[in-house]
């Protein structure tokens, strides 16, 4: 009922007033906010609880903690955190939302159940584009990453490879020289794609060596850690394979924003990242927070400090709505 906090449970009938998609760093700093406003925020964790974040081994550059600590364990932390103010967490993953309705309607994925709310978090996050070798996922947070900036700093001295052509690629490679011994580019062309001024500064980096037309064809492993890359020729029927050896292989060929689910409700930018004004989305009591809608940064603080945001405004919202009651 309209000026009233009462929240039926789930799977009654009744109507939430926050949902929260995704269980990152952005979505769980939006629980403990939302909670603590005792919007009794549901959490739709995803298909990977914890994000990006909760793979990492060691993060070393999320303010409070000066020795590190493991990212499971941060995750874990904050989840625990928003908990203790009321928020609930659903093990589910949304399969699409209908926002032609209000209350929102989100459909879950596998399941014969949908979640209504008035007011909705996105938090969905976005999943780095992977190559599909062999031990992948294994080998993630074990040499293998997709950040240089969250995971540089462990290959001081070290060789690594960096897997990409563009901007992201080259910024990667400039980054890592501060840390690494040598840092070697593999790129499936002969030229880059990444801006003139990247490329050279890339280029007359002595620290970076670049291996072209070349593709990657195995990470090489030894005790459960990276040892070097395999990579094979493209340019005119060229089959030799060269190996690397490196301790670290990052990629930067990109990353993927999980959007899918919301169709074309809400507006993106060239790259498929949503975009909004703030937090603030097109669709009213609709607030956006992380790397959704972050294709640049892409760390846990800012998506921490989006997701803060965005549980503020929603409570905003509700309460001038008049959900909230006086």
């Amino acid at each position: 009922m309209k000026g009233s906090c009462a929240v039926a449970a789930d799977g009654d009938g009744g109507v939430e007033l926050c949902v929260i998609i995704g269980s990152g760093c952005a979505g769980l700093t939006a629980a403990v906010y939302a909670a603590r406003g005792r919007l009794q925020p549901l959490v739709i964790e995803g298909m990977e609880p914890g994000g990006q974040l909760a793979l990492t081994s060691v993060v070393e550059n999320f303010p409070g903690f000066p020795d590190g600590i493991n990212g499971f364990d941060l995750i874990d932390n904050i989840k625990k955190q928003a908990e203790r103010f009321g928020a609930r967490y659903r093990p589910s993953v949304v399969a699409r939302v209908d926002f032609a309705q209000r209350p929102y309607v989100l459909h879950l994925q596998d399941e014969d159940e949908v979640i209504r709310t008035q007011s909705l978090i996105i938090a969905a996050g976005a999943k780095a584009r992977t190559l599909g070798l062999p031990g992948e996922k294994e080998l993630w947070g074990h040499g293998l990453s997709s950040c240089a900036t969250c995971d540089g700093a462990f290959f001081r001295n070290q060789r690594v490879v960096v897997i990409g052509g563009g901007d992201s690629a080259m910024e990667d490679a400039i980054y890592l020289t501060k840390f690494a011994s040598e840092v070697h580019v593999v790129h499936r062309r002969d030229t880059l794609r990444a801006s003139k001024i990247m490329q050279e500064r890339a280029l007359e980096n002595s620290k970076i060596r670049f291996h072209w037309n070349r593709v990657p064809a195995e990470i090489l492993r030894a005790d459960g850690k990276v040892r070097g890359l395999r990579v094979e020729g493209t340019a005119g029927g060229e089959t030799a394979s060269e190996e690397i050896p490196a301790d670290g292989v990052f990629y930067a060929i990109g990353h993927e924003p999980n959007t899918g689910m919301f169709g074309d409700a809400l507006p993106k930018d060239a790259q498929g990242y949503l975009t909004a004004h703030g937090v603030v989305s097109n669709l009213p009591g609709v607030f956006i927070a992380g790397d959704v809608a972050d294709h640049h940064y892409q760390q846990a603080i800012t998506a921490a400090g989006t997701g803060c945001a965005a549980a503020m405004e929603a409570e905003d919202w509700l309460q001038d709505e008049g959900w909230l009651g006086g």
